[in-house]
């Protein structure tokens, strides 16, 4: 029997896991969350604060040990803005974790203090497993209350409640939540002469490629935005398109869809606004790329990006 990648879950059943900012296992309570939270979170002793200079978490730095996380009194150096906290969740012992942005630049700050943004904490593996995703949440948060401080209605200011999820217009009273943008990003897969299409973006490192990816428009679903943006990419026709993985992607508050795309056909026409190279590949050469063996140079993106989970799963799925 001929079995096909489509209409299966291998080779892992919950592959989401295995990527990068996924592992976030805070308890955030979302029933009760109210105007209170904060305060009593920050009352409780034992509660941790990450703490964030622009787009950047700021690290502990003694020179050995990186420590992303403070106390509430080892925060008044970096003048934290208290206003803006967000209580992030609580861990399995109770502890609350909360987000808070320090006013001080991140280009200022003294020389035992590491800043750093979302890409380097994980490719340089400066933070990984849970602490990178609660991470990664409260960059998120940070990001959408800074962004939204005055109202898309009427101008006026408005006001952070219920721990950071939610602002509230303080003229309209027009409320608004937490957004997550959903981006598709898909491997295309030619059963009959097993390739797979992978493409160079413009802003790609040399010789770097990667699956096709897009955001998803509003009134479309996950299915017919895969079709879309491979066929506007690389002119490839898609059939069936099965789900396989998601990652967040606090940059600053995206969610990745991955998906495997059945091609229906094989000549590529190149949109050359949105790629500067877009070829099929072997599982021989995908392989060689995610192991970084290529001969030719190529490369992939790296462990932990959901890119590389589609890449890496296609390959060793057990045909």
């Amino acid at each position: 029997m001929n079995h096909s990648i489509f209409s299966t879950d291998a080779p892992h059943p919950e592959a989401s896991s295995l990527t990068a900012f996924a592992e976030n296992q805070l308890a955030r309570d979302a029933e009760h969350r109210d105007e209170e939270s904060i305060k009593h979170a920050l009352a409780r002793e034992g509660t941790h604060i990450l703490a964030f200079a622009q787009d950047r978490l700021v690290l502990k730095h003694d020179g050995q040990v990186l420590d992303p996380l403070f106390a509430r009194y080892e925060l008044q150096e970096l003048d934290p803005d208290w206003e803006a906290a967000v209580l992030l969740g609580y861990r399995k012992t109770g502890e609350p974790r909360l987000a808070v942005p320090v006013r001080i630049n991140a280009d200022d700050l003294a020389s035992h203090y590491k800043p750093a943004d979302m890409r380097s904490l994980w490719r340089d593996l400066l933070l990984e497993g849970e602490i990178l995703g609660e991470a990664a949440q409260g960059m998120s948060l940070i990001r959408w209350n800074s962004d939204n401080r005055f109202c898309g209605r009427c101008g006026s200011v408005m006001e952070l409640r219920i721990g950071g999820y939610k602002r509230v217009c303080t003229a309209c009273e027009h409320m608004i939540f937490p957004r997550t943008d959903p981006v598709v990003i898909m491997l295309t897969i030619d059963e009959e002469k097993n390739l797979c299409l992978l493409g160079r973006s413009h802003h790609f490192a040399p010789g770097m490629y990667s699956c096709l990816a897009g955001f998803v428009e509003p009134g479309e679903t996950i299915e017919n935005a895969v079709r879309r943006e491979t066929h506007e990419e690389s002119g490839i026709h898609i059939g069936r398109v099965r789900y396989h993985a998601s990652q967040p992607w606090p940059m600053p508050h995206s969610l990745m869809i991955g998906c495997y795309a059945e091609a229906k056909s094989r000549e590529i026409h190149i949109d050359a606004n949105e790629l500067d190279d877009c070829r099929w590949f072997t599982p021989e050469e995908t392989l060689a790329m995610l192991d970084r063996v290529s001969a030719s140079g190529n490369t992939s993106p790296p462990k932990g990006a959901i890119a590389h989970r589609l890449m890496r799963d296609w390959v060793e799925w057990k045909r």
